[in-house]
């Protein structure tokens, strides 16, 4: 660079815009001016912005507008219901979240059925359902309330009583005409005191082929129970056998106290080879499954009428049980007391007076019978008891058939 050069550049200053000025410090210290970008222009500008604030408006809008609609689901959800008093709801089984929840509504228990179903997938888990069953709906019950029942499976429980020394056909009567119970039983009866006398609780919906089969699952695990448990030296031979003389003991007597000395009686009477002359099978020779009619008695007359369970005719124990005995009936056979009475006869009070010999036997029968006169009995009735002196009370020696 030549010496002219020079001196134009030191006073046109670097830049080449004007004579170079000398600065103060603190103007040196100073930030330059940063030039502004280029500038939009005020179109483009105000497009973008009209955009940006309707989709920032939508956004707030739509977040309110969620945040409203939850909150008034959550609130209808756990608000009181529309029901004015207390009513029964179904469930049917395999039913399932739209089905229930139509029927709620359409019974007026909730006043949405949409929100049910909603809030109903929300808090079922996996494998959490609504059970199946009949249930009470509170009056005024929130849609929670009714999610929370349906899911407990705590349904509305009904019973069928069927007590002790009915027979099957009696049994299968009971539960047809159990207005809640559902199906039909099966067209061939099961063995006579195979099913366990109780109080069944059940369901709506439960089926009586249901209830059957846990009356013969207890009755069996029952007897097997006490065969097991039974007294080392009891003569009876199988568990036929014993089921049978708890039939016969079953009808013979309801007092607790004494089941056991009944049981005594006839085992006694086997023993020695004697006929039971037992009432009951009397009863179950002439009229089978189907019962005594309540107003036709025992006469004296059908003590000697040949069927195969009159056990004033026949030795030993009749063909089968009479009727199906409870568990009083079948522990006492399986321990019964230990006595050398062979008679009992009513007391007229409801209960029986035993006796060792015959001739007490008599006495107590002659009691009786002035106590029936009493009450004007008709004498053709049969002695509720083994009857006075009689060939086939005593002891015999010839095989028990």
């Amino acid at each position: 660079m030549d010496h002219e050069a020079l001196k134009r550049d030191e006073a046109t200053g670097a830049s080449g815009k004007g004579p170079f000025l000398p600065k103060s410090p603190s103007e040196a210290l100073r930030p330059e001016r940063v030039p502004a970008p280029p500038r939009r222009s005020r179109r483009a500008r105000s497009q973008i912005v009209i955009f940006l604030n309707f989709l920032m408006t939508l956004a707030v809008f739509g977040c309110g507008l969620a945040v409203a609609a939850f909150y008034y689901v959550v609130s209808a959800f756990q608000a009181p219901g529309p029901l004015p008093t207390n009513a029964n709801f179904v469930v049917r089984n395999g039913s399932g979240l739209s089905e229930v929840s139509a029927n709620l509504e359409r019974n007026d228990m909730i006043s949405d059925g949409r929100i049910f179903r909603y809030m109903s997938a929300t808090y079922l888990k996996d494998g959490d359902t609504l059970k199946a069953g009949e249930y009470e709906i509170k009056a005024g019950a929130s849609m929670k309330d009714i999610l929370d029942l349906l899911r407990s499976g705590k349904s509305i429980l009904y019973s069928v009583t069927l007590p002790e020394g009915l027979t099957v056909k009696q049994i299968f009567e009971r539960l047809n005409e159990d207005p809640v119970l559902e199906g039909e039983l099966p067209q061939q009866l099961p063995s006579e005191g195979s099913l366990r006398p109780d109080t069944y609780k059940f369901s709506r919906g439960t089926k009586r082929t249901e209830i059957l089969a846990q009356m013969r699952e207890g009755q069996q695990k029952l007897v097997d129970q006490l065969w097991e448990r039974r007294a080392p030296d009891l003569q009876l031979k199988s568990k036929q056998e014993f089921l049978t003389l708890a039939s016969i003991v079953e009808k013979e007597t309801g007092k607790d106290d004494e089941r056991a000395h009944v049981a005594s009686v006839f085992l006694n009477r086997l023993q020695k080879n004697m006929r039971l002359q037992s009432d009951p099978t009397i009863i179950y020779g002439l009229f089978g499954g189907e019962g005594k009619p309540a107003d036709r008695p025992i006469y004296q007359s059908d003590l000697q009428k040949q069927t195969p369970y009159n056990t004033y005719v026949i030795r030993g124990l009749p063909p089968g049980p009479i009727s199906n005995p409870g568990r009083a009936a079948l522990e006492a056979v399986a321990n019964p007391w230990r006595t050398s009475d062979l008679y009992f006869v009513a007391d007229g009070t409801g209960g029986h007076v035993f006796a060792a010999t015959l001739e007490d036997h008599n006495a107590n029968v002659r009691r009786w019978r002035k106590i029936e006169a009493e009450r004007g009995q008709d004498p053709s009735v049969a002695v509720d008891g083994q009857p006075e002196a009689d060939p086939a009370s005593q002891p015999q020696t010839q095989k028990r058939n």
